[in-house]
């Protein structure tokens, strides 16, 4: 081989070395890439692996503070609920004993405590324990012992086996209800501290929390409340009793005076009737014979001394009447009068009365008006007696109201409880207030210039009010000086509302 070809052959092989060069240098760069393209997905997956492991961590953890969460939640749900019942409960407590029956070792089972105390003070202001869970009795001597003994159990503060308490205080109630986790609250009333209510937990219990604390407290201040209106009850249930005796001693003694205001009046009644009946006696001797010497049938006598006779005379009359009002009015009081009942027609009673006293109205120069319903047909009554309570009534209006002024005989215009009421009005000088009260009372008159004029008796207008109330009905006044007045008194309709009225109606103002 030529050295041409030899050259020729040594170019080719020499381009083919360099051509595998360049393809194994480019092959190698390709794959350096490629390896570092690797590497950082590799960086990428490892940290997306190391985002997703530590968010599975989170969302363990999250599952594990909710369902922890969720424990509480139903724990402190139930805990409410009891504590709910428990107040209502206690709140309808009526003494202090049924307060702490009504609190069970439940409650506080249910609240999350193992141990529990309640002690409130008496009325001798010593401590008594109301309710004990899981102590024993010698326990409990020492406890309170050490209790009383403590100047800080007797503040208002409440303590817990949190960092919230001082150390000092915290150990030491440790040391004395054998408890490391706990709540102590006082129960409070209006007058301050008069117990406390204790839970605790032994040493392998879980730790209190501030619900814990929030509950309890709550607890104390229910307590305490039933506490205050359950002493406060009985105050008031005793305060009613000693009232209730009170008032039973009152009501013997009223009716032992009212017993004693009865015979009095009987008594006063039988000397009014047998002093009346007495004095008439001798009246009518002096009537009879103030007549005889009037006729002259014993011999004619002077003028003047005719003229004091007929003084005399008519002085007899009146005292006749003023006799027989007090008779009437003592048989009334003492239910001695028969009443003659029956039913009449109210228009022929009042128009019969209206008659009988027109010639006295008309020649005082006063007018006179009748005001009936028609639908006011008929009254039960004794008609002498009823006419005699409008007749009393008319004639002191008549002597009351001056010319020119009217008076007015009416009945209302419905039946109210089986009563018609009446009324007898005048325009005349009107009564003082101060003396309304005193206007049916036995002699009283009115201070005024026609009575000062006028003879009386002051007993017509009591007459007339016991013939009103021995109809079982009722009468009163109403009066304005210089304007007039009205007398009003109501009659029973029918013997059905006269036999169904009380006598506490009968008295009514």
């Amino acid at each position: 081989m030529d050295s041409n070809t030899q050259l020729l052959v040594f170019g080719i092989i020499l381009f083919i070395l360099v051509c595998g060069l360049v393809y194994f240098i480019y092959s190698f760069i390709s794959k350096d890439e490629t390896l570092k393209g690797l590497t950082e997905e590799h960086k990428k997956l490892l940290r997306s692996f190391n985002d997703l492991d530590e968010q599975a961590r989170l969302i363990v953890r999250t599952d594990l503070e909710l369902t922890k969460a969720r424990e509480e939640m139903d724990k402190r749900l139930n805990a409410l609920n009891a504590l709910q019942r428990s107040s209502r409960q206690i709140s309808q407590a009526l003494n202090e004993n049924e307060i702490f029956q009504k609190l069970t070792s439940n409650l506080f089972e249910d609240l999350g405590f193992s141990r529990a105390l309640i002690a409130t003070r008496g009325e001798d202001n010593q401590l008594k324990i109301r309710l004990n869970v899981s102590y024993k009795q010698l326990r409990i001597d020492s406890i309170l012992k050490e209790f009383e003994a403590e100047e800080f159990f007797k503040s208002s503060f409440n303590f817990y086996s949190s960092n919230n308490t001082p150390t000092k205080i915290r150990e030491r109630i440790i040391q004395i209800f054998e408890a490391e986790f706990f709540i102590l609250s006082p129960v409070l009333t209006q007058t301050g501290s008069v117990g406390f209510v204790f839970v605790g937990n032994r040493y392998n219990a879980s730790m209190v929390t501030q619900g814990d604390e929030e509950l309890i407290t709550i607890l104390a201040g229910q307590i305490g409340q039933s506490i205050e209106n359950a002493r406060l009850f009985e105050k008031v249930f005793r305060s009613t009793q000693e009232l209730e005796l009170k008032v039973a001693e009152r009501t013997k003694q009223l009716a032992a005076a009212l017993d004693q205001v009865n015979q009095v009046s009987k008594k006063k009644s039988e000397f009014i009737s047998a002093v009346s009946h007495e004095l008439r006696t001798p009246l009518t001797s002096i009537k009879g014979y103030a007549a005889i010497l009037i006729a002259g049938k014993i011999g004619e006598l002077p003028v003047a001394v005719k003229e004091r006779l007929a003084k005399i005379n008519t002085h007899s009359d009146n005292l006749v009447g003023l006799i027989n009002n007090l008779l009437d009015i003592a048989r009334i009081e003492s239910g001695r009068h028969e009443m003659k009942f029956g039913l009449y027609k109210v228009k022929s009673v009042v128009e019969n009365v209206a008659d009988l006293l027109t010639p006295q109205v008309t020649a005082k120069g006063v007018k006179l008006q009748i005001s009936v319903p028609e639908n006011i047909d008929e009254i039960y009554i004794d008609t002498s007696q009823a006419e005699r309570v409008f007749i009393n009534l008319l004639s002191n209006a008549t002597k009351f109201t001056p010319a020119q002024g009217t008076i007015t005989i009416a009945a209302a215009p419905t039946v109210e409880n089986g009563f018609v009421t009446f009324s007898v009005s005048d325009t005349g000088i009107g009564i003082p207030e101060d003396d309304l009260k005193k206007l049916f009372s036995e002699f009283f008159r009115v201070d005024n210039e026609i009575n000062q004029n006028v003879k009386g008796t002051g007993l017509g207008l009591v007459l007339a009010k016991n013939i009103v109330q021995a109809h079982h009905g009722r009468m009163w006044v109403e009066s304005k000086v210089g304007v007039g007045t009205t007398f009003f008194f109501t009659l029973p309709v029918s013997v059905v509302a006269f036999d169904n009225t009380t006598i506490e109606k009968i008295n009514a103002p």
